[in-house]
């Protein structure tokens, strides 16, 4: 992998992890259409998109850094130093929970499903295009039966299990884990704003685990030649994630998600077209 195409994963990557049209997807078509996916070692694929999410991680800590302090030291306050019961615990120190119980669904099922996932199945094209277009169906039902109601001080522990389970199906490579989780927020009735924050403060313990966990794991593949490149994607990733989140989040307070919609069923309908010609 050159420099060059380093950069192109990384920016590709850090854009695409927020704004719901798939991360994986746009990964593995750049992937494939540069010659990088070996389908005989489809792990080592697996592994670099993995530890280059840690760019994005990065990008979540930073953007949200004054309420994740707040979190932090709400939850360890009433829960460790100065307990309290749940109900009378404050928002901060119930979100970390909140958190804590919508990461346990995609942590458990990503590690059972581990093989399948590193497996050549999740770079097939025809599944990423079915699940681009499929998910834009069901987005565009949620934006139609949404209340748009509730803001990030009404979410609730339900809110937190029913989206932290819609996390499991961005496991389909092309459904998209900020999209999934927010059209969740979307069903339970919570603004765009609100759905699409809280997306993104549940995937940090996933993004974490998932980078750390693959590099670990596959340390074997990422290493000599593999090393300089995947800094610089996850370099990349973090600065235009960044950008990628305060776009999102500003483009949510006036409008909705029609335009992610539209998107992702065009872009499922030209892979199709493509790889069935």
């Amino acid at each position: 992998m050159s420099i060059i195409e380093a950069v192109i994963l990384g920016i590709i990557q850090g854009l695409t992890e927020f704004i719901p049209v798939s991360s994986t997807a746009h990964l593995t078509l750049a992937g494939n259409y540069l010659g990088l996916i070996d389908s005989n070692n489809p792990q080592v694929w697996t592994a670099f998109i993995a530890v280059i999410q840690l760019g994005t991680l990065a990008a979540v800590l930073y953007y949200f850094y004054k309420e994740i302090i707040e979190i932090g030291n709400s939850f360890l306050k009433e829960n460790l130093f100065k307990r309290v019961t749940f109900k009378q615990q404050s928002f901060n120190s119930k979100m970390g929970w909140y958190v804590i119980f919508a990461s346990v669904p995609i942590v458990t099922i990503g590690m059972l499903l581990k093989k399948v996932i590193e497996s050549n199945i999740t770079k097939d094209l025809t599944v990423i295009a079915v699940s681009l277009i499929m998910l834009a169906i069901i987005m565009f039902i949620a934006e139609k039966v949404s209340k748009l109601e509730r803001d990030i001080t009404q979410v609730k522990m339900f809110d937190a299990i029913m989206i932290g389970l819609a996390q499991c199906v961005a496991l389909i490579p092309g459904s998209s884990r900020s999209g999934t989780t927010i059209t969740a927020g979307l069903f339970l009735g919570l603004n765009r704003e609100t759905a699409a924050k809280f997306s993104f403060l549940i995937g940090i313990p996933a993004i974490f685990g998932s980078g750390l966990y693959e590099f670990y794991s596959e340390f074997q593949f990422l290493s000599g030649d593999m090393l300089l490149p995947l800094i610089i994607a996850t370099i990349f990733s973090a600065i235009t994630g960044y950008f990628a989140i305060d776009f999102l989040l500003k483009y949510l307070k006036k409008h909705t998600t029609n335009l992610f919609i539209l998107y992702r069923i065009v872009a499922g309908i030209v892979i199709l077209v493509i790889i069935n010609s």
